[in-house]
């Protein structure tokens, strides 16, 4: 009887470590995940926000719309994806981003161009951490 009862709380004790094993490496796989996803969809938002910006300087939208419509639908896809994803305080950022950019026009002095920049920097810096944090 002795045995069996040595034996049983062997088998408990395993069987616990398993399962806790396979609790922690399905947790540590989904950060993972989360955190592959908020990479790309920042990597994609930021790209494509560089690009519209550079665009909308010197021409309005409107000037070539297959161009200028396939940068905006990324932009929109991946900031889709920031709001699924993120943290409100990158939302937020995101979203003043992608309405500054809809502001940006060609004859915008430094100044405006800067304080974007500015913009574009805080966002990324905060998506940087909320990474990293994941």
């Amino acid at each position: 009887m002795e045995n069996i009862l040595s034996v049983a709380i062997g088998a408990g004790i395993g069987l616990m470590g398993a399962v806790f094993g396979s609790w922690f490496t399905a947790r540590r796989q989904d950060r993972m995940w989360l955190r592959e996803q908020k990479l790309k969809a920042g990597v994609g938002f930021n790209t494509a926000v560089g690009q519209l910006f550079d665009y909308r300087r010197e021409a309005q939208l409107s000037d070539d719309g297959a161009g200028a419509n396939e940068l905006v639908n990324r932009m929109q896809e991946a900031r889709s994806a920031l709001h699924l994803l993120c943290d409100s305080d990158t939302v937020n950022l995101a979203d003043a981003l992608a309405s500054r950019i809809w502001r940006t026009r060609p004859t915008d002095g430094r100044a405006d161009d800067q304080e974007t920049m500015d913009l574009l920097r805080r966002f990324t810096h905060q998506l940087r951490r909320e990474i990293a944090e994941s």
